[in-house]
């Protein structure tokens, strides 16, 4: 695999190696050593589908608070799909920026989300299936998120969502001051 750190801490853009003959395509999608060596998450304790049989579907963003952060690395199964990524770790020389990128089946990349950062996509094509490993089991109590239009972070989406859950539209302005410093 190889791994290009984006512009926020700990954030990466996991390319496979792709192993080409007569029977199809191999590659791996976590690798316990390869992550380490980039001080990534490798404990995944959950595993995560989420089949989206529309465009313009939006998810996120998601995290939870200390001390039940999770990372998570998320790859594309079938169509496409945006994603942003926003930096909620108060000690962080990035906190509160974001990076945005697409994702598909046919580029078989990951996106590797760190521990206090949130992340959201955008489906850009009918069918879309992604693949996540958490690296913390899913608490209720500590679940919270950011709406996909806060004015605080001014996110650039390629469209408007069409479809869209009322929990993640009507979550209230970010306040960073709720934050836990970390």
């Amino acid at each position: 695999m190889r791994f290009v750190e984006l512009g926020l801490v700990g954030v990466w853009l996991i390319e496979p190696e792709l192993v080409v003959d007569e029977r199809g395509v191999f590659r791996r999608t976590l690798c316990a050593k390869e992550f380490a060596e980039h001080g990534l998450a490798a404990t995944a304790v959950q595993g995560n589908i989420s089949e989206n049989p529309h465009d313009g579907t939006l998810r996120g963003f998601h995290y939870q608070v200390p001390p039940f952060e999770e990372a998570k690395t998320l790859l594309c199964v079938s169509g496409a799909l945006f994603d942003i990524v926003v930096d909620l770790r108060p000690s962080s020389p990035t906190f509160l920026q974001w990076v945005s990128l697409e994702l598909s089946a046919a580029d078989r990349r990951s996106l590797h989300v760190p521990a206090g950062c949130a992340n959201a996509w955008l489906t850009t094509q009918p069918n879309t299936t992604v693949h996540y490993y958490m690296s913390e089991l899913y608490r209720p109590n500590a679940d919270r998120g950011i709406r996909y239009d806060d004015p605080l972070f001014g996110f650039q989406w390629p469209a408007k969502p069409r479809m869209i859950s009322k929990k993640d539209e009507g979550y209230p302005n970010f306040d960073p001051s709720t934050l836990a410093k970390n």
